[in-house]
């Protein structure tokens, strides 16, 4: 007996489905792939986008911030160059004699008023004198130390002298106070 074969178109039959096979699991790991690399650009725009969110929110606080900032500061330059004027009227309020407030009443009444609507003005806008006295301590932060002396009764760092007020815009110093300093040992 001979040996059966099997027909030819069989064997191109399981070609073909392998062929085929072979093309949907082709097919199939590249569709695989393509959702794996969409996967990964949708989680890069994602992050992307978040940094960008987070950006938007640190520029609005930024600005915000820029905002408030210019509005107690934003008058410093004005307010340094006003301390002058404040120091002169001070001199001049200081300076005024009992014979001249009775024989000028009125003159010396205007310029207290002055005086007085300065530090007003000065008070509406945050601006607060800083006046030290004698006796008080040496503060680095808010005084200025324009000579040191040992002057007996006094202890190291106390202010012994005052020769400007300093002033404060909100919290930020415009000016120190210009003061002598004990520099007496113990």
């Amino acid at each position: 007996m001979a040996e059966r074969k099997e027909p030819e178109f069989l064997d191109d039959l399981l070609d073909a489905e392998a062929e085929e096979f072979a093309e949907d699991m082709a097919e199939i790991g590249s569709e695989e792939a393509e959702i794996d690399e969409l996967r990964a650009e949708r989680d890069q725009l994602k992050d992307r986008w978040m940094r960008a969110l987070a950006d938007a929110e640190n520029a609005r606080k930024r600005g915000e911030r820029a905002r408030r900032e210019a509005e107690q500061y934003g008058g410093s330059k004005l307010a340094r160059d006003m301390l002058p004027v404040f120091d002169n009227m001070k001199r001049a309020v200081e300076s005024i004699t009992e014979e001249q407030k009775e024989a000028s009443a009125a003159l010396i009444e205007g310029i207290e008023l002055t005086m007085r609507e300065l530090l007003n003005t000065f008070a509406k806008h945050g601006i607060e004198v800083v006046s030290p006295e004698v006796g008080d301590k040496f503060d680095p932060q808010v005084h200025e130390a324009m000579f040191e002396a040992p002057v007996p009764g006094t202890k190291s760092g106390e202010i012994i002298q005052v020769s400007a007020e300093g002033f404060m815009l909100h919290d930020r110093l415009l000016r120190p106070a210009k003061v002598g300093v004990s520099s007496n040992p113990g």
